[in-house]
């Protein structure tokens, strides 16, 4: 529907006021925090994204992956028998494979997610973004992480925007669906808009930030709009079941919390779930896990207290 695109205005400056308020929010204490803490850890796509990742690290992540947090520091918040793991794992293609046979054997149904598509820059043929896919999809993965070509963004070519992610999504089969749009390349918050709609109408399940390699990653600017954006596609369809993932750059248990009332305030409650909100992260688990042993014992962890992700 190019009708909405065209009519697509974002006042920046409001926006840009509105961030800066949401840095100035008070954060929760004592075991608000907590909760809100293990919520965010139910919400995080655990990721290793390196050049160098190997089988054995990626075992090492998906054993993270099931037991994020101590057993004894969740029995302290009697949470130990909760079931308590990350939303997914996400991976490249090539240890796709690595890291779906390893949750199997550790009797785990968590997710593996793929990114593919040309990732990170989107600049590879078509057919290939496809094939690439299909073959993450058949490895095992459950979410496939694709990225748009952001040119097309930037040259105004919606129409070309849609179809590619329309085929992408024809190519995912069953598998969820998340889009990266990459907003730290597109040029303007219009642009995220219009992009994060044309994303939506092509039947993305999820709308994402970044793909972590762009110098601009998650920023809260990006978020609102966004935000603002599936709201919108719900008004007008009444189709609520896409989510949101912010991406790269998020290192703190602060930030996961801020996010985590953003999209409160934003959506609702209902997208509280890693069914409608995760967050994309590679260290941002270990700062959660210190901060909920803080709270349970009242000192930081040493280094070796706290198995590596």
């Amino acid at each position: 529907e190019l009708g909405w695109i065209s009519k697509v205005y974002v006042n920046r400056p409001a926006v840009v006021r509105h961030a800066e308020q949401i840095k100035k929010w008070k954060t929760v204490k004592g075991n608000w925090q907590a909760a809100w803490l293990l919520k965010a850890v139910t919400c995080i796509d655990l990721t290793t994204l390196s050049g160098d990742d190997t089988p054995s690290n990626v075992q090492r992540l998906c054993f993270k992956a099931k037991h994020p947090i101590r057993e004894d520091l969740l029995k302290a918040l009697d949470m130990h028998d909760k079931g308590i793991t990350v939303g997914a794992v996400c991976v490249y293609p090539a240890r796709v494979s690595d890291a779906v046979n390893t949750l199997k054997a550790a009797g785990c149904n968590i997710p593996v997610a793929s990114v593919a598509a040309g990732f990170p820059s989107g600049q590879t043929p078509l057919e290939t973004k496809l094939t690439e896919i299909r073959l993450a999809v058949e490895y095992g993965a459950r979410e496939i992480d694709i990225v748009i070509s952001r040119s097309l963004v930037l040259t105004g070519q919606w129409e070309g925007l849609y179809e590619e992610i329309r085929l992408c999504r024809a190519a995912c089969g069953e598998a969820h669906m998340k889009t990266i749009l990459a907003t730290g390349e597109l040029g303007s918050l219009a642009n995220v808009y219009k992009a994060s709609m044309i994303a939506m109408m092509a039947g993305s399940d999820f709308i994402k930030t970044s793909t972590g390699k762009e110098v601009e990653n998650a920023t809260f600017p990006v978020g609102i709009v966004m935000m603002r954006a599936i709201k919108e596609y719900y008004w007008q369809t009444g189709y609520k079941v896409v989510g949101f993932k912010p991406a790269g750059g998020i290192r703190t248990a602060k930030e996961a919390i801020t996010w985590l009332m953003l999209v409160k305030e934003e959506l609702g409650v209902e997208w509280l779930t890693p069914e409608l909100f995760r967050l994309g992260a590679s260290s941002l688990l270990g700062d959660i896990e210190q901060q909920i042993f803080y709270h349970v014992t009242g000192s930081y962890a040493l280094q070796h207290e706290l198995a590596m992700a």
